[in-house]
């Protein structure tokens, strides 16, 4: 029988060479809230090198910040793009440097399995797992970020919560259809 986690912080990251998300969930027993999520803005930095940098020092900074018990992290796509696919596994591996480096735990999902976790849906768009987490994590519209680079971190987090094997995972909804039955105030028509 699995039981639930007293406390646990979760820091999700969405790897990014110009926008790189974060999101730090906490876990209480079997129910998750949003402690902070927002982006690392690289866009001033041209170079690549520089980048890292500031990658690394940010992602510690994070985990200074909060001290997380775990990190999920996005896996890269493999687009068509062999350049950009080197860039994100350069972000990303650096993101899990700033990790090791302070030796939290590091667990990569494909985009698909967050996309399934979050919405049920493997190919589901970055706005509708922005507004399924909005309202699993009853965050308020206004605290949503500009960029879904932050809710795409969120989600990672949140994915790695929901693999946690909460006690009560069987009892939730299995469609979004069945979430909508049992969640009425939770959801505008």
């Amino acid at each position: 029988m699995i039981h639930p986690v007293k406390e646990k912080i979760i820091l999700g990251i969405d790897p990014g060479t110009n926008l790189m998300g974060y999101g730090v969930i906490k876990v209480v027993g079997t129910k998750a809230s949003m402690l902070a999520m927002g982006v690392i803005d690289l866009r001033k930095y041209g170079d690549t090198y520089l980048k890292l940098g500031r990658i690394f020092e940010r992602v510690r900074g994070i985990i200074d910040s909060y001290l997380p018990d775990e990190l999920a992290i996005e896996a890269p796509f493999f687009g068509k793009n062999v350049q950009t696919t080197l860039k994100l596994g350069r972000a990303q591996g650096v993101a899990m440097a700033a990790a090791i480096s302070r030796e939290v735990p590091i667990t990569e999902y494909a985009p698909t399995k967050i996309k399934m976790a979050i919405t049920g849906n493997g190919s589901a768009g970055k706005e509708q797992v922005a507004d399924m987490l909005r309202r699993m994590l009853n965050i308020d519209k206004e605290e949503m970020p500009h960029f879904l680079d932050a809710t795409d971190a969120l989600g990672a987090a949140y994915c790695h919560y929901l693999q946690m094997g909460r006690p009560d995972m069987g009892k939730g909804p299995v469609s979004w259809k069945e979430f909508v039955a049992k969640n009425p105030n939770r959801v505008k028509r």
